[in-house]
């Protein structure tokens, strides 16, 4: 810790164990950031990312780094939603995920909601780095405002790359100081859950799925390359993750 907030970083390294299952060597964090293992599922580790203490606040950096090896099988869940909170530290928050999957090796990114809060100013940044061959899914939900609140200052980018060759890479703002327009009908329409979910398969190279809607505020989009992003618009967590829920089953 120091004045300028709390640095923290966990680290998560998953590799084929040989006997059909998928060993973690590498399971450690620090600070705010806790990892436990879970109980696997056929041949797929499982790791819960449990929040240690209240945060982000203003002036922390959390990063999270997992790297997936060949043949391996990951899922990571958190226990509980991300609250970004205001904090005595100056200046914005951080929030850095870097995850590498390489060919063969499946990454299952499944954490619980990201909830700004007034008055905080969080920077999200993750960058997901397959090599071809790699497996992914991963979900990302956020949440503006506790129920009756404004939202604080979020900036998320996130960004995709197979291959060295970049699948997606686009960056939203949202709350006070965000640019204009950012709540109008043509971006969140009023809503304040958003969500998204990227699934990348070797097999969608011979099949992708067709874009569609899925209802009234989101959509299944093909990418170019073996991909499909799934957007969505929701009045609350609830409902926002019901709809990832259904397009990930869909997909499955």
């Amino acid at each position: 810790m120091t004045t300028a907030g709390v640095r923290a970083t966990a680290r998560i390294s998953a590799r084929d164990d040989g006997r059909g299952g998928t060993a973690l060597p590498v399971l450690e964090g620090d600070g705010p950031l806790a990892l436990r293992r879970t109980r696997a599922r056929g041949d797929e580790a499982r790791v819960m990312l449990v929040g240690a203490m209240s945060g982000p606040l203003g002036g922390d950096h959390f990063a999270v780094e997992a790297r997936v090896g060949e043949g391996a099988r990951l899922h990571v869940g958190s226990a509980a939603a991300t609250i970004a909170l205001p904090g005595q530290g100056k200046g914005e928050a951080r929030y850095d995920l870097r995850l590498n999957v390489a060919a063969g090796g499946e990454l299952r990114w499944l954490p619980e909601q990201l909830i700004s809060v007034k008055g905080s100013e969080l920077e999200v940044s993750s960058l997901v780095e397959l090599a071809p061959g790699a497996r992914l899914v991963f979900r990302e939900e956020q949440v503006l405002g506790r129920a009756g609140e404004e939202p604080g200052r979020l900036t998320s980018r996130l960004t995709v790359r197979l291959g060295g060759r970049t699948l997606l890479d686009q960056e939203m703002a949202c709350g006070p100081g965000a640019p204009g327009g950012w709540d109008g009908p043509a971006v969140l329409a009023g809503r304040r859950a958003l969500g998204q979910l990227v699934v990348v398969r070797p097999e969608f190279e011979e099949s992708l799925p067709e874009p569609r809607a899925l209802g009234e505020y989101a959509a299944i989009s093909p990418l170019v390359g073996p991909a499909v992003l799934v957007t969505a618009l929701a009045g609350d967590a609830l409902r926002l993750r019901r709809v990832l829920d259904e397009a990930l089953a869909s997909l499955d």
